[in-house]
Formats: C-alpha cells, structure tokens, sequence
C-alpha cells in the first residue's frame, strides 16, 4: 500500500512507554507514528508533516497539550488535523475546554488502547489519510 493509505497519526506524550505501546498499537492497525515528547514536538510535527490525526496529552512540558491544540487549529496547515486528547485530566471542564479548543475525541486515562483505535478509525479511517 502506498503512504497515502497508511495516515500518518503523532503520538504526543511526555511518557515514552505510553508512546511505544500507541505506536505499537496504531501501525498494526495500518497507521504511520510519529512520536512527540511535548507540546512543541508536537506543534513543530505536525506542521512540518501534515499528520491526519495526533494523540494529544494534556499535560506535557514546555507546552501542554491544551495550547498545543489552540496553536494547532490557529494555523493554516495544520488547522485540518483531527486531534484526540489522552488525557488524566478526566474535570469536565478539561473535557469542554478541549472541544472547545478543536479537539475532536477526548479519551481519560487509565484508557484501553483498542478502543482509542477504535475512536481514531472513526475519525481517520484507513486508505483514507493524507500523504
């Protein structure tokens, strides 16, 4: 299959385990990883790389992922990207304000990696993903 098939989705989360096992997840499930370990990571991925979707953490350093997504959906090329955020933070007003931001999934912590596949198939189903 070509990489147009295979969506590329940025794993964003400052717990590198958490990181492997998504990535782990996701490519047996026909998706490209890239891997961020922090808001800015993140920010700069995803604009240099178009990613169809990103799992986002809220709580990272030097730029949490609440920001991240406000900075996201501010920009033009990476304002498309759909976003689901990963999160401990289970407050509904964490919830809100994510949606608000542009996100679009919220999954709390402890969570089940099959069904945050699940969420994402929905969002970015495979073969059709951007390059």
């Amino acid at each position: 299959m070509s990489a147009s098939l295979h969506p590329l989705v940025v794993v964003a989360d400052d717990d590198p385990l958490l990181r492997a096992v998504l990535e782990h997840k996701l490519v047996a499930a026909g998706y490209r990883v890239a891997q961020a370990g922090n808001g800015q990571e993140a920010l700069d991925l995803s604009s240099s790389q178009s990613p169809a979707a990103m799992v986002l953490d809220a709580m990272m350093p030097f730029m949490d992922g609440f920001e991240t997504l406000r900075r996201m959906k501010a920009g033009s090329a990476t304002r498309e990207c759909a976003v689901i955020m990963l999160t401990a933070l289970k407050r509904d007003e964490d919830v809100v304000t994510a949606l608000q931001l542009g996100a679009a999934d919220y999954l709390a912590k402890p969570f089940n990696p099959d069904e945050l596949v699940l969420r994402l198939k929905r969002l970015v189903p495979i073969g059709a993903g951007r390059a």
